[in-house]
């Protein structure tokens, strides 16, 4: 028997169809360890020597197939072809080795780009070994993010009061976001003007000429920056005699671009179909994996994870067929077209990102294909076909023209464009960031001298713009043109950057928010070094070296660290108050915008006289009075913050009430009519807003797509009973009878169709019931140097963290699963101080003695039960403290330990969930 593992469940059985019986195809579920979230994970005085954790979820899957290894002599390891992959299988060896499950089996390394029977059948034919150059490519970037994370980010705790966290290349792409917010602050709108004539052939046909030169002197865009100068020239142009003076038609050849590469199909589908890179990468995986077709699952695109552009001669051949069947002959080059990667930093290791068979067209796939998979595996097959398709030719023509009036003589220039021959246009156009209006007017027939009339003349005033914000397509082409970061994390940088609140997707464009802005001034200002662009790709090629085996990863993370804890060194002794008075001077353009009235723009608002300077707060930075407490003026770090008055977007048409996006107490919402439109006792119609949309970007087409749901989306197949979709608390899902399973896109949950919901449905049911009741175990995340164990836990009132009895609630801003020891730490000993937490125990062993006697004569083995009057008087004082509350607990249980153990349990839970 062969054992073969991979990393998902899908790819697990198709694979196996593929090897027949003698081969048993076994799932990882994605990486199988990782460095534990507490210090000490990489340690620097030990040579950088890492300690890996198992996951628990995995511990069961890596015991399944240590007992599959037992009636096998060969292990296969056939994870993804990239760095992520072969550390997979490296770590799954690792520990296979340490469970002693590997005696005299072969141990073999099989990659395939696609996942096709051919493609993974030849896999099996050319073995290989775990490739420690990745391996240690690999080690080397995940102990670097450690150790700036776990470095950095207490910094910030403690200089930067509200700051959640900071990463190597999160931290770098963030300041691409928030550079430009300053460009947008700075620029200042320049007037300028321009002149267009329409004029008319001597057969009568129009077109347009814009003034480029007067008096021998050329005239650019700008030059003529007032109302006074464009006046002169409108009188001259009127009154002129125009004529042509030349002619210039050029031949010219426009060329298709390269098949997609994980960062062109990440642009691509953001601009034309609006898919965020995490969305687009999903569904590249489920193309990857495989979709049932004809009764078979196969693979329908290669291996998405790439930055190589050239494709498999055989695949060039497949597709050189399809374009003469479906194009004819004039469209396939004479020879086959061949790529280069011109992105900084790019490994050509595998593939493009092309179909697996060129013969599938997507109109005969999108009847077996869900709405997006349809829609990005046309994108796939339109660019890969196109790629290898006849450059299109254009002629370009340019007609110069006199304008005489007296003495004075003026230019103007037409320009147009005609395809004489279409070629790859005919099937694929790229889209673009910010498009910009072409000149590709075709021009009527003209020739030297001839005389023109003037028909029209457009003067129109205009002001230059400033740079636009970056879109998610522009940003991860900015970020792959820097060389920062690999293609395959751009989705999960952008991601983490949403989630954290450091910037926020608006309208399709990324705005900087002050949370994220206050991060990057601070960085900029003491670890200026570590978010410079050239640093952070210089290190990326640091990664590449190690990969290509020319360099040590230990050497690359001493030169790294040598710096940098350096840098933490120096600031440790800066006070918060320092931090914040270099961060307000920095910001001061963004904090303190300039007042209509001409007035100091620091002076407080409220009390007259004091001045307003940037404070740090529990939740993070914020405005405030410097004659605080007597004046309590605060306000955001952006004075013109997001208004949040009512605003109606229009009828709804079946109802003809208003749909109303509304701000309430727990955030914005969607609301159909007011409370007169309805009876008495009867409720406007409300829905939420999906987390990460603003209010602004809610229009009427949209409100009313949220005010439908849920909506059913069809009856399940086994049951009959229906299967809706909507949107709760934890955002999209889909429900079937009394099983919810989440959706992985939030736009699915209007278009979601029956196939893809009765699947989620199933792999919900195949997980098993998740904890919905009883109390939550909490994750251990390290120890407190005096309380012991510390752990992190769901209460019934929010995520806390507690240790030795004292319970810290963890504030809104930071979330449950990324919270990491030293900042729970920082929360219970805040906790503690402010008389949080459990007595000492001296005083509570009495109770225990009394109540352990009691069990022993009674021969119990679970305490009594009886909560009533104790319960009450521990948890009924809500303003009190939580010493007098346990003081109230105490009294009681010197009384009888019967009602102490009643009291005990109501009162822990109140604090530990409070």
């Amino acid at each position: 028997m062969n054992i073969v593992i991979v990393e998902s469940p899908a790819k697990a059985k198709t694979i196996n169809k593929y090897l027949g019986s003698s081969y048993e195809v076994l799932a990882s579920f994605g990486h199988v360890r990782d460095l534990p979230a507490k210090n000490g994970s990489v340690d620097p005085d030990a040579n950088f020597k890492m300690i890996w954790e198992v996951d628990p979820k995995a511990a069961g899957r890596l015991n399944d197939i240590a007992k599959s290894l037992k009636n096998a002599n060969r292990l296969i390891l056939a994870t993804d072809p990239d760095r992520e992959g072969e550390a997979i299988s490296w770590h799954v060896l690792e520990v296979l080795k340490e469970k002693r499950a590997i005696k005299d089996h072969k141990i073999e390394r099989v990659v395939f780009n696609a996942i096709t029977k051919q493609a993974v059948t030849d896999a099996m034919k050319n073995p290989r070994q775990i490739d420690g150059a990745l391996v240690d490519a690999y080690m080397a970037r995940r102990a670097l993010d450690y150790l700036v994370g776990f470095t950095l980010s207490p910094v910030l705790w403690r200089k930067l009061p509200g700051a959640r966290s900071a990463g190597r290349v999160q931290s770098v792409a963030l300041r691409l976001v928030c550079d430009r917010e300053l460009e947008i602050e700075k620029f200042v709108a320049r007037e300028y003007w321009s002149l267009i004539a329409t004029l008319l052939t001597p057969r009568g046909d129009a077109f347009e000429a814009r003034l480029v030169g007067a008096d021998g002197k050329k005239i650019q865009r700008l030059d003529i920056g007032t109302g006074a100068e464009a006046e002169d020239f409108k009188k001259a142009l009127e009154a002129a005699a125009y004529a042509v003076t030349t002619v210039d038609a050029k031949p010219a050849r426009r060329n298709p671009q390269a098949p997609f590469t994980t960062s062109t199909l990440q642009q691509e589908a953001s601009r034309k179909y609006g898919f965020a890179p995490a969305h687009t990468m999903r569904i590249a995986q489920r193309l990857y994996e495989g979709i049932d077709i004809g009764g078979e699952t196969t693979g329908l695109i290669t291996y998405m994870r790439t930055d190589g552009v050239q494709i498999d001669p055989s695949a060039i051949t497949q597709a050189r067929k399809v374009i003469g069947e479906d194009y004819g002959n004039a469209y396939v080059p004479d020879a086959p077209r061949q790529y280069q990667a011109k992105a900084k930093n790019a490994q050509e290791a595998h593939e493009a990102i092309r179909p697996t068979d060129m013969s599938r067209r997507p109109d005969s796939m999108s009847r077996k294909l869900e709405s997006d998979q349809a829609r990005l595996y046309e994108l796939i097959w339109k660019r890969t076909i196109a790629s290898q398709m006849e450059s299109a030719e254009l002629e370009r023509t340019t007609v110069d023209i006199t304008a005489k009036v007296g003495g004075r003589t003026l230019d103007l220039r037409a320009t147009g464009q005609v395809v004489k021959f279409d070629g790859f246009l005919a099937l694929y156009q790229e889209g673009r960031d910010d498009e910009e209006d072409e000149d590709s007017r075709r021009l009527p027939a003209m020739s030297p001298n001839d005389a023109l009339k003037r028909q029209s003349l457009a003067v129109t005033q205009h002001f230059t713009e400033p740079p636009p914000r970056f879109s998610e397509a522009s940003l991860v082409k900015r970020m792959e043109e820097l060389g920062i970061g690999r293609p395959s994390t751009y989705a999960s940088i952008l991601q983490v950057l949403k989630d954290r609140g450091y910037v926020k997707l608006e309208k399709k464009r990324l705005h900087g928010e002050d949370k994220g802005r206050v991060v990057v001034a601070f960085l900029e200002s003491f670890f200026a070094r570590y978010v410079e662009y050239d640093f952070t790709a210089n290190l990326e090629e640091q990664l590449d070296r190690i990969s290509n085996n020319e360099i040590s990863w230990q050497q690359v993370l001493k030169d790294f660290w040598t710096g940098f804890i350096g840098a933490v060194d120096e600031i440790k002794d800066l006070r918060v108050a320092q931090v914040l008075d270099v961060l307000d001077d920095m910001l001061g353009q963004h904090i303190y915008p300039a007042r209509t009235d001409g007035g100091d723009i620091r002076q407080c608002p409220s009390c007259g006289n004091g001045r307003l300077n940037l404070k740090a707060g529990k939740f993070g930075a914020f405005v405030g009075c410097s004659n605080y407490p007597e004046c309590r003026y605060t306000r955001q770090l952006a004075a013109d913050g997001e208004a949040t008055a009512d605003r109606s977007l229009g009828q709804d048409p079946d109802t003809g009430r208003d749909v109303w996006v509304k701000a309430g107490r727990f955030g914005p919402y969607i609301q159909l009519g007011e409370q007169k439109d309805y009876a008495e006792g009867e409720k406007p119609k409300r829905a939420g807003i999906p987390k990460g949309m603003s209010p602004g970007d809610v229009e009427l087409e949209l409100a009313l797509k949220l005010l439908s749901l849920p909506r059913e989306i069809g009856k399940h197949p086994e049951t009959g009973e229906p299967i809706t979709a909507g949107l709760g608390r934890f955002g999209p899902f889909v429900k079937h009878e009394k099983t919810y399973a989440s959706l992985e896109a939030g736009d699915e949950v209007f278009d979601i169709g029956i196939n893809r919901a009765v699947t989620l449905i199933a792999e919900k049911i195949a997980k098993g019931p998740s904890r919905r009741f009883g109390a939550d175990p909490g994750r251990a995340i390290g120890d407190h140097p005096t309380l012991g164990t510390v752990t992190v836990k769901g209460g019934r009132y929010g995520a806390y963290v507690t240790a030795g009895g004292v319970n810290a609630t963890i504030p809104s801003d930071i979330e449950k699963d990324a919270i990491t020891l030293p900042q729970a730490i920082a929360l219970i000993d805040e906790r503690a101080a402010k008389g949080g937490g459990k007595k000492p125990k001296k005083a509570a062993k009495p109770a225990k003695a009394k109540k352990a006697a009691a069990k022993a004569a009674d021969g119990d083995d679970a305490a009594p039960k009886t909560k009533k009057p104790a319960a009450k008087k521990a948890a009924k004082p809500k303003s009190e403290s939580t010493s007098k509350a346990r003081a109230a607990v105490s009294s009681t249980a010197k009384t009888s330990p019967t009602k102490a153990a009643g009291a005990k349990a109501p009162a822990k839970k109140s604090a530990g969930t409070k």
